[in-house]
């Protein structure tokens, strides 16, 4: 007769939403070195005026601010929420450049890599919020992987020792 097994409630990290967060940490990263180093030729790939370059600047500060907050804090949901709300003004300001823009189909695929980031951010907050549901973890401390006690099977495995276990004990 088998014991019932001792159970409790916890709260369970997921690693791999915690995985995909670092990543767009760095992603983050990337993105906000490129805004802050080379707004100009950033504003003239998407036909926009050099003028513009402050608020590519702008852009990219929110980048690192997020960025590193994804990578040095231990609860990066929060930083994925700003990820996600930045991934918003980013799709106007780009909706705005394709209508207004000299360059509205380079405009268009830049949106489309905002929206790819987007969903990898929505993705990755879906997969944080997880951790606040409290999951069932039952106690199988007792068990040893043996079908017998452990003295018992002591050299049952070692070459040439007699087969004394039948399948059903």
């Amino acid at each position: 007769m088998a014991l019932p097994r001792e159970q409790y409630q916890e709260y369970q990290l997921n690693h791999s939403a915690r995985q995909s967060a670092r990543r767009l940490g760095w992603i983050s990263i990337g993105l906000g070195v490129l805004e802050l180093c080379a707004p100009v030729p950033l504003a003239r790939a998407l036909g926009l005026p050099a003028s513009t370059s402050v608020l590519l600047r702008l852009c990219g500060l929110r980048e690192l601010a997020t960025g590193t907050g994804l990578l040095l804090s231990d609860k990066p949901e929060p930083w994925v929420q700003a990820r996600l709300a930045g991934d918003a003004l980013d799709m106007v300001a780009l909706g705005v450049t394709m209508h207004c823009g000299d360059r509205p189909l380079t405009a268009a695929l830049a949106a489309g890599g905002v929206a790819g980031l987007a969903v990898m951010d929505m993705t990755c907050a879906k997969g944080l919020a997880t951790e606040q549901e409290l999951t069932t973890v039952y106690d199988y401390s007792d068990r040893s992987g043996f079908a017998q006690p452990a003295a018992q099977m002591r050299g049952v495995a070692a070459p040439g020792a007699p087969k004394e276990l039948s399948p059903s004990s």
